[in-house]
């Protein structure tokens, strides 16, 4: 029995590949959550919490839609039943 190694390191490089990409597009999604950022040393007007501007929701969603849409794609490609 014989190993083709270059398949193996194709498929290597796409699963790495692909996981960089993914957690990358997460913590883009989580980053634009987060609310933002006050330089030191000053203090907001109102101390209540500040909220992220609806366009970085809109990111955020897409970030987190392409997530689960690898996600479910990968998972169809692994399920025979799902064909």
């Amino acid at each position: 029995m014989a190993l083709n190694w270059s398949s193996l390191g194709e498929v290597a490089l796409v699963g790495v590949g692909t996981t960089v990409g993914l957690v990358t597009v997460f913590s883009l999604g989580v980053r634009a959550l987060a609310p933002p950022e006050t330089p030191l040393g000053d203090t907001p007007a109102d101390s209540g919490s500040r909220r992220p501007a609806p366009l970085m929701k809109a990111v955020a969603a897409l970030c987190f839609t392409a997530c689960v849409a690898a996600v479910a794609y990968g998972l169809y490609l692994m399920v025979p039943a799902l064909h």
